[in-house]
C-alpha cells in the first residue's frame, strides 16, 4: 500500500501484509524497530490488474473481467478473514488513533517518532478497508483542542500532514481514494489549505474508499456551526422554524461530505474509554470498540477483532427484539 504520512496525534497488532513497497515515500522506521511487537513491512497498494482506475486500458479490464473507471475493484475476489462476512461489513468506520507519544516514550524515543510510527498502522488500515469493502474511513488526525499542545509538536504534525498529501496525491487518484477533510481550517496555513482543496477536487469522483481526515476538528463546534447556519437561514426566511429536524441538521454538519455520515463502527486505541469531542452527533447509534493496543501497534489482528465484535452485535436503533413467534404474528 502507499506510504500515507498523515499527522496522527492519538496512539495497535496487525499480521504483516505482503504488498509491493512503494519505496522512497515511506518513512524509514528501521531506527525505531526496537520494541515493535510485530513486523510491519513497507506497504503499497498492489499494482496488479485486479485494481483498475480511469486510466486502465480496456484490454486489461477485459482480461480481468471488470471495469470501474474510479479506482474501484470488484470485491468478490478479495479474501475476507475467517469469521467475517462481507455483507455484514460496516460501511463507515471512524477511528481515534491514540497512543503515539506513549508508544515512543516506552521506547525512549521522541514523540515525533511515535507519530511517524503511527503512519504504518494508518497505511495498513486504509489498505484493509479497501480490500474488505468498507466505503468510508474517518480518522481523527488533529483535534481543535490540540492547538494548545507545544508549538514544536503542532508544527511537526502540520508539516507531516502537508508533506503526506504532496507525496500521496497521485496515489490517491490512482487507487480510487476520495480525500475529504472536516474541521476548522482557519488556523491551518494557506499552503496547507490550498493543498487540501486540490486533493479534494482531484479525488472527488473516486469511489473505492472515502478517507475523511478530521483536522482541527471539534464535535461540539461542528454542532454549533450547524445551528448557526440553520439560524441564519431561518432569519433569511429560507427555512421555517417547523422545518428544523434531524435531517436538516445532518445536512449542515461537516460530515455532509459523505453519503454515509453516521459511522457504523467506532474504534479507539490505547485503552482510553471516551470519544474526546469526536463526531458527537454522528456517533449516536454507533457501535463502540476500545482496544488496549497503542496506535503504532494496532494491526490487522486488532481490526479483525473489532469487525467480529461489530458483526456479532444486533443494532436496534431504539427498538426492541421480539420473540420469533410474536415477530411472525
Amino acid at each position: 500500500m502507499f506510504s500515507l504520512q498523515l499527522p496522527i496525534v492519538a496512539e495497535n497488532s496487525f499480521s504483516p501484509l505482503k504488498f509491493r513497497p512503494l519505496s522512497s515515500t515511506i518513512p524509514d522506521l528501521s531506527r525505531y524497530s526496537k520494541g515493535f511487537s510485530h513486523s510491519h513491512p513497507s506497504i503499497s497498494f498492489p499494482r496488479s490488474g485486479r485494481i483498475h482506475t480511469a486510466t486502465t486500458d480496456v484490454a486489461s479490464q477485459e482480461e480481468n473481467g471488470k471495469q470501474t473507471g474510479t479506482g474501484e475493484s470488484l470485491q468478490s475476489d478479495e479474501q475476507i478473514p475467517p469469521g467475517l462476512r462481507r455483507e455484514l461489513m460496516p460501511r463507515h468506520v471512524a477511528v481515534i488513533m491514540d497512543g503515539n507519544v506513549r508508544w515512543a516514550r516506552q521506547r525512549g524515543l521522541p514523540g515525533t517518532a511515535g507519530h511517524e510510527a503511527g503512519v504504518r498502522s494508518l497505511r495498513e488500515l486504509i489498505e484493509l478497508c479497501c480490500r474488505w469493502g468498507i466505503k468510508v474511513l474517518t480518522i481523527f488526525a488533529f483535534s481543535y483542542d490540540n492547538w494548545i499542545r507545544p508549538k514544536m509538536e503542532v508544527d511537526f504534525l502540520m508539516n507531516l500532514f502537508e508533506k503526506g498529501i504532496q507525496s500521496e496525491f497521485k496515489n490517491f487518484i490512482r487507487e480510487g481514494i476520495r480525500v475529504s477533510t472536516i474541521g476548522d481550517s482557519s488556523k491551518l496555513s494557506p499552503s496547507l489549505r490550498e493543498l487540501i482543496a486540490q486533493a479534494e477536487e482531484a479525488t472527488k469522483d473516486s469511489t473505492r474508499l472515502q478517507l475523511i481526515v478530521a483536522v482541527s476538528y471539534s464535535g461540539k463546534y461542528d454542532i454549533i456551526q450547524a445551528c448557526r447556519s440553520i439560524a441564519q437561514k431561518v432569519k433569511d426566511g429560507v427555512v421555517r422554524l417547523e422545518d428544523i429536524d434531524e435531517t436538516l441538521i445532518e445536512q449542515e454538519l461537516q460530515t455532509n461530505c459523505t453519503d454515509f455520515p453516521y459511522p457504523d463502527l467506532f474504534i479507539r486505541t490505547s485503552g482510553e474509554l471516551r470519544v474526546s469531542n469526536f463526531l458527537l452527533w454522528q456517533l449516536a447509534y454507533t457501535e463502540l470498540f476500545f482496544v488496549d493496543a497503542l496506535w503504532p501497534d494496532f494491526g490487522e489482528e486488532d481490526f479483525v477483532a473489532a469487525l467480529r465484535s461489530f458483526q456479532r452485535r444486533e443494532r436496534r436503533y431504539g427498538g426492541r427484539d421480539l420473540p420469533t413467534a410474536a415477530a411472525n404474528a
